[in-house]
């Protein structure tokens, strides 16, 4: 198969760039794009549980831990103690974590409204949607599992 009918090639060719494209934004304001990630998934008021954080954004516990840690060094963010669970700590932006939480918005927002004034809207549908299909033949092991399952196009 020729790399250019492969939908996996696709899918990471196109997500390196648009990490490339975060990355080099984010370095402007001197932080990463997994940093705008971290701050884009913590609640603005009252902080997110630690716990909670590496199933929001797909990371591994000893990622998301070297990762907390550079933010808390660069004062992004804070730890507390849960007042809810004595025993867990809430990640909570800082005031300089609140204005990257802003910058890396900015930036979505910027992606998504370029990208929406140059794509027509039914193609963005099925964007969504295939991706969407991807999403759930992964996640239910369906691709190498030996068991196929099909799924229905239409969902």
């Amino acid at each position: 198969m020729l790399k250019e009918n492969s939908i996996d090639h696709h899918l990471r060719a196109t997500w390196q760039l648009v990490s490339k494209m975060y990355n080099e934004q984010a370095t402007k304001q001197n932080y990463t794009m997994a940093m705008g990630f971290v701050v884009l998934n913590i609640d603005f008021e009252n902080g997110t549980p630690s716990t909670a954080l590496g199933p929001l954004m797909g990371m591994e516990a000893t990622s998301l831990s070297r990762l907390l840690k550079s933010m808390e060094e660069k004062g992004i963010i804070c730890r507390e103690k849960n007042p809810e669970d004595g025993r867990g700590v809430l990640i909570k932006l800082t005031k300089l974590g609140k204005q990257k939480r802003e910058q890396a918005k900015e930036s979505v927002l910027r992606f998504n409204e370029m990208i929406r004034q140059n794509v027509d809207e039914i193609d963005l549908i099925g964007f969504f949607k295939v991706t969407n299909i991807i999403n759930k033949m992964v996640s239910k092991n369906l691709i190498f599992e030996k068991k196929k399952e099909v799924m229905s196009k239409t969902k």
